[in-house]
């Protein structure tokens, strides 16, 4: 079964405990989570089921390609995680 974790930065928000899915996608995979944890689901994908642009996922270390339809490939021991994207910060001179 692939296994997904969620980062603990979202782990501070919701709750996101690591789960093992029998999946061949990443959208099944996150479907099989989300039927179970519907405010999981709104924080990670938009009304329309795409990744917010705020988060991204890693299959097996690579990130996905598919960020509307979420159909990158799953194995049977994949690793899927998914975390918050960084972007701006502070600007030191």
């Amino acid at each position: 079964m692939a296994r997904v974790v969620f980062t603990p930065n979202l782990e501070r928000h919701l709750s996101a405990p690591i789960a093992e899915v029998a999946s061949t996608t990443v959208a099944e995979a996150l479907a099989q989570i989300f039927a179970a944890n519907r405010r999981l689901q709104g924080y990670v994908l938009d009304d329309q089921g795409r990744l917010r642009k705020h988060v991204v996922v890693f299959v097996d270390g690579q990130q996905v390609r598919d960020r509307n339809r979420l159909s990158d490939a799953v194995g049977e021991a994949s690793e899927i995680y998914v975390m918050q994207a960084l972007s701006g910060g502070d600007s030191f001179e």
